[in-house]
C-alpha cells in the first residue's frame, strides 16, 4: 500500500510539479520577519482517504494520496491555516501532518455532535518554525441565562458550530 511520504508515480509527480509552478506565481514566498501568510480553507468532509495514488471509480472515499499531496502543497505555502469541515475521522489529517513534517503542528476543536454539527470540527494548522501559539483559545458559548435577556426576535439557541479562535 502506498504512503503519502513515498515518491509518487510519474503522472502524479508531473501534476504536483505543475501545481508547484502555478503556486510559485500566485502565492508570495514566506519571508522571515517580513510577512505572515494566513489562509482559511473549507476542505469538504476532510476525513479518511483511500491510500492509493489515484482512487478507482468504485473507491470510497474518493480523496486519495494524489489529492492529499496537492492539498499539502497548497497548505505548506502558508504559515497558519484555519481548516473547516475536519471530520471525526482524522486519517487524512494525520497523513497530511506526517507529510508536512516536524515543523508543523495543529490545534483543533472537538467534534460538533448532532445533525447540525455534521460530525465536524475546525483545525488550525501552523508552521511552528514561523509562529508559536500563545496558549489562548476561546469558544463563543452564550450563557443560558443571557438567552432570556435578549430580545424575543434575537438569539433563540446556541450556534450549531460555536465560533472558535486561537491566539
Amino acid at each position: 500500500m502506498p504512503d503519502i511520504t513515498d515518491s509518487p508515480p510519474p503522472a502524479v509527480a508531473r501534476d504536483i510539479a505543475a501545481l508547484r509552478a502555478h503556486l510559485d506565481q500566485r502565492v508570495p514566498p514566506k519571508q522571515p520577519g517580513q510577512n505572515l501568510l494566513i489562509a482559511t480553507w473549507n476542505l469538504r468532509a476532510f476525513a479518511s482517504l483511500t491510500r492509493e495514488w489515484t482512487a478507482s471509480a468504485k473507491a470510497s472515499p474518493k480523496r486519495d494520496l494524489r489529492a492529499l499531496l496537492a492539498i499539502g502543497e497548497i497548505l505548506r505555502r502558508f504559515d497558519v491555516i484555519a481548516l473547516q469541515e475536519v471530520k471525526g475521522d482524522l486519517r487524512a489529517l494525520r497523513d497530511l501532518m506526517r507529510w508536512l513534517g516536524d515543523d508543523w503542528a495543529f490545534l483543533m476543536t472537538d467534534v460538533t455532535q448532532g445533525a447540525s454539527g455534521n460530525d465536524e470540527r475546525m483545525a488550525f494548522l501552523y508552521d511552528a518554525s514561523r509562529l508559536k501559539p500563545s496558549g489562548l483559545a476561546c469558544e463563543l458559548v452564550v450563557p443560558q441565562e443571557w438567552l432570556q435577556e435578549v430580545g424575543a426576535d434575537a438569539l433563540q439557541r446556541q450556534f450549531a458550530r460555536t465560533p472558535y479562535a486561537v491566539s
